[in-house]
């Protein structure tokens, strides 16, 4: 990508599509244009200064270089290779690509040497694993990672905008003494509750989607398929922020006071005494606290890790991809300088 990239923002109306964008600004990524796209019926809305255009079967896809993708699976499946085959990069937030073997999944923290060689497409891991790998990353490098048992514990807005809206409206119900309005989203209601199934169920299988990307993704992120996984994936009545009760069994021993050591050098992590979702909204670190010895396992570790879901768990880990691209762009462009 040359100086002044021109980006496309597809599912820019969405609650990731508008984190993007102001990311994008906030972050000063050097875009010569940022053109948002969304559904047809969004066509002609005006998105902080920008004009949405209608993702059509005509719409005009050429010419771009980047394109963050926040629109799920069907959408991106249908829409990325469309934009690839236009020029572009596509970094897609969906779970369409990131089980292909040739899409690199990327946590721009942990593996970003996977980007070499992508042939275009480049898949954003689901926001669970995306914090849980930046927490864990540095452990697995330093002793190795035997098994996870991890319980997570997921806010509304990982199932989007009317999801929140669900919430507050239950919410507002129940304490002024009216009704709650029946659930639409989850299949119990969700106001001062908790829902011990975040994700839906294939037919045949006892694990829900959240559950099942969090074991793959793990393993492809870290590159190693030894490692066991078991997940409980939960909803609970928070706005934004995901939190996980992670317990790790290293293959060689480790303390907790050389895992705080690790986690406090290490791109992205904030060590917290007792991290809350409410304190990490709107930032991006992923925070990590109570980290101490398993007592029931010599070479086990618990810790409790937050993060906030829209930022750090899907729009800034795709434009810090979209920030490495550049910089491999420019390192490239160098080095051809310099063979000339």
């Amino acid at each position: 990508m040359s100086t002044g990239v021109r980006v496309a923002l597809v599912g820019a109306t969405g609650a990731v599509g508008r984190t993007m964008l102001q990311l994008l600004r906030e972050r000063g990524f050097p875009a010569s244009e940022i053109v948002p796209f969304a559904s047809e019926r969004s066509a002609g809305l005006n998105l902080d200064g920008l004009t949405v255009r209608g993702l059509i079967d005509d719409a005009e896809v050429d010419g771009f270089e980047l394109a963050l993708f926040s629109a799920g699976a069907t959408v991106s499946r249908k829409w990325a290779p469309r934009f690839v085959a236009g020029g572009a990069t596509v970094i897609d937030n969906s779970s369409a690509f990131r089980r292909e073997p040739e899409v690199p999944l990327v946590v721009s923290e942990v593996n970003p040497h996977a980007l070499t060689g992508h042939k275009g497409l480049i898949a954003n891991p689901n926001c669970s694993t995306m914090q849980m790998m930046v927490a864990l990353a540095p452990i697995h490098r330093e002793v190795g990672i035997e098994r996870l048992v991890v319980a997570t514990y997921q806010s509304v807005s990982g199932t989007g905008h009317q999801a929140v809206e669900e919430l507050e409206s239950q919410a507002h119900a129940s304490l002024h003494g009216v009704e709650m309005p029946p659930p639409a989203l989850y299949p119990e209601p969700i106001a001062f509750n908790v829902i011990g199934a975040a994700g839906s169920f294939a037919d045949g299988d006892d694990h829900t989607d959240e559950e099942r990307k969090m074991m793959f993704e793990t393993r492809k992120i870290l590159d190693d398929q030894a490692i066991g996984i078991a997940v409980t994936c939960v909803r609970v009545p928070v706005r934004v922020g995901h939190s996980e009760a992670v317990n790790v069994q290293t293959r060689e021993p480790i303390s907790p006071e050389r895992a705080r050591e690790l986690l406090s050098n290490a791109p992205g992590v904030v060590l917290d005494e007792l991290p809350t979702p409410l304190r990490s909204a709107g930032r991006d670190g992923v925070f990590v606290g109570r980290i101490r010895r398993d007592e029931s396992h010599p070479r086990a570790l618990h810790m409790w890790v937050v993060s906030d879901n829209l930022r750090k768990g899907a729009a800034t880990n795709a434009v810090q991809i979209a920030e490495l691209l550049q910089v491999a762009d420019r390192e490239s462009g160098r080095l051809a300088e310099r063979a000339v």
